[in-house]
């Protein structure tokens, strides 16, 4: 019922197309037992994701990210009721035609944390970031391993080296003005990173408010998702979405999630991963946390500091 989507061109034309896709959806759903369920796709998200019913989310991967799928229907199987914080229950996953994969999970209950953030207390936030640190805390301290033969980048010095190569060049694509732009080569430069993490982590890579569900009474957390970019490396490399998406720049909440994560992380270290992760877009990030100076070390402090020692 899917028509392939091997390239960035399929992708284009077939992923955003409801009219191909939708047929795709429904015919799965009946081979996959469940005929006749409400169907309504998720606005947000790269791959075609949709409620099914009340109780079941049903994510589809073209075959240009096949390897998507397989890694993501493995690490939901693996976290099953290892982490403080529900993560969808696989129901399903497999193959289904012309190279697509699919992950059929449980859906979580609650309301995205990006969407109610505003209102969120200003103790409960702090209660939230805590809990937030205690499940990244649990994620770094399982063994990676039986996860390895589908998760990369595999070397992660060779990683950081490519990373580093292109810093410069993405980040201009990105519109990054001139004044960020000459600074990054030399900063990378005088941050050392592990070129093989003295303990290799299972990494979320995207830990943002978007990727985590609450439940307002009470303000706790319900769920986290999204795990298809997963990798293994090094657990500083989490940090990047903490400091841009969770905690925004808040020193105080900063400290409260490292606190509950157990330790405090290098701000300098975490700024050099932001640089070199693999979707970095420094001009998107000062535009949603406007810096008060003007170098990347004031970004490292303002970002990642926690306003302690």
């Amino acid at each position: 019922m899917l028509p392939m989507g091997e390239t960035d061109e399929d992708w284009d034309a077939v992923v955003p197309d409801e009219a191909v896709m939708r047929p795709g959806a429904v015919d799965l759903c009946a081979r996959l037992g469940l005929a006749g369920a409400p169907l309504v796709r998720f606005a947000e998200g790269s791959q075609p994701v949709y409620a099914v019913g009340d109780d079941h989310v049903l994510k589809l991967f073209p075959g240009a990210a096949a390897a998507d799928g397989l890694a993501e229907g493995r690490v939901l199987s693996y976290l099953e009721d290892r982490l403080p914080v529900p993560t969808p229950r696989v129901r399903a996953a497999g193959a289904y035609e012309n190279g697509w994969r699919y992950v059929l999970m449980s859906r979580l209950r609650g309301q995205n944390l990006a969407r109610v953030w505003d209102s969120v207390p200003a103790g409960a936030r702090e209660r939230l970031v805590a809990e937030i640190g205690e499940a990244l805390a649990v994620l770094h301290a399982l063994d990676p391993a039986p996860l390895a033969d589908v998760l990369g980048p595999g070397d992660w010095g060779a990683f950081t080296d490519r990373q580093r190569a292109a810093a410069v060049a993405r980040q201009r694509d990105r519109g990054l003005p001139d004044a960020w732009l000459e600074q990054i080569p030399d900063f990378l430069a005088a941050v050392p990173l592990p070129r093989v993490p003295p303990r290799p982590a299972l990494l979320h890579t995207e830990v943002m408010r978007q990727h985590f569900m609450v439940e307002p009474d009470g303000w706790r957390l319900s769920g986290l998702f999204d795990f298809e970019p997963a990798m293994i490396g090094d657990p500083a490399y989490d940090f990047v979405g903490v400091g841009v998406f969770v905690t925004g720049a808040d020193r105080s909440l900063m400290a409260r999630l490292t606190d509950a994560y157990g330790h405090r992380v290098d701000p300098r270290t975490s700024m050099a991963y932001t640089l070199l992760h693999v979707c970095a877009d420094l001009a998107w990030y000062l535009r949603l946390n406007p810096p008060r100076g003007s170098t990347l070390d004031d970004l490292a402090e303002e970002w990642f500091g926690t306003g302690g020692d």
